[in-house]
């Protein structure tokens, strides 16, 4: 399997999150039971989701590791019950171990945030499974404290571009097909606010280079600000309308992907980007 078996002709892809996990940023707890993330994964469904992003271990600022047979636990049950019915996968992890137990399982997608860094034998498992793998980019993986801000060398873009250079670099080097591979610039993960609009800004120019590009942005707080700076108490659920808005811009932009938890308002967002950019087909 390759990106272009998961590549929606004509329109952006939409990923919905289902987190199995307790202590998610966003909605922690919600979904632990298997049973509720199966149930969740089938509603993102049913309102436009075109594959399920399955963690089981949060990345949220200060979160706590969990044991790795506690997080395939969590993740396996869910890719098999939604494999059976047709429904593609991609598994939110950063161990190998967990990984391989999801391709075994059937998982559509490896989507690792620390870009195959966080663990010596992802590129490998990665290159095995022969499925798509999406590469991001997380200068700083840290657990147990508040994840700082990683030191970008002044130019936050040039070290994205040089640092998803690298990684593709590692995991051509260990097998994984050219046409497997999904980039990330990584919003929000150890990004200063500063950062993350620079890299909005700069999105033309990922969306131009030789591989798809997934955009995460969904519920970051640098969005979450947009209403804090008019002076509004926020939840990370009251970010869905600048995520929207951002989705918009991506898919009409060309993005491959965007990650979301909110799933109508965003894949409503890309069907009018895709009739947007399609509108020059109607004038002829």
């Amino acid at each position: 399997m390759n990106v272009a078996d998961l590549t929606v002709p004509g329109r952006c892809l939409v990923m919905g999150i289902v987190n199995v996990t307790e202590d998610s940023f966003s909605d922690g707890g919600r979904y632990i039971e298997t049973d509720r993330a199966i149930e969740h994964a089938r509603r993102l469904v049913a309102e436009g989701a075109d594959i399920i992003d399955i963690g089981g271990e949060s990345t949220r600022p200060g979160a706590v590791r969990v044991d790795a047979e506690d997080e395939r636990n969590r993740v396996v049950p869910v890719i098999e019950a939604l494999r059976e019915e047709g429904i593609h996968t991609s598994v939110d992890t950063m161990r190998a171990s967990v990984a391989a137990a999801a391709a075994e399982a059937g998982v559509s997608m490896i989507n690792d945030v620390s870009g195959g860094l966080a663990d010596p034998a992802m590129f490998s498992v990665m290159a095995d499974a022969a499925i798509p793998v999406c590469l991001m980019h997380w200068k700083t993986v840290q657990f147990g404290d508040a994840a700082g801000r990683a030191d970008h060398g002044g130019n936050v873009v040039t070290d994205v571009h040089e640092t998803l250079d690298d990684l593709v670099t590692r995991a051509l080097a260990a097998g994984v097909a050219k046409d497997q591979i999904v980039l990330d610039p990584g919003l929000g993960f150890a990004k200063s606010r500063e950062d993350n609009w620079s890299l909005l800004n700069a999105l033309p120019e990922f969306i131009g280079g030789e591989f798809p590009v997934l955009v995460g942005a969904s519920r970051k707080r640098f969005l979450a600000g947009v209403r804090r700076e008019r002076g509004l108490e926020v939840t990370p659920v009251d970010a869905d309308p600048a995520t929207a808005a951002v989705t918009a811009i991506s898919a009409h932009m060309g993005a491959w992907g965007v990650r979301v938890h909110n799933v109508p308002v965003s894949r409503d967002a890309v069907d009018v980007a895709a009739h947007w950019r399609s509108a020059g087909d109607y004038r002829g």
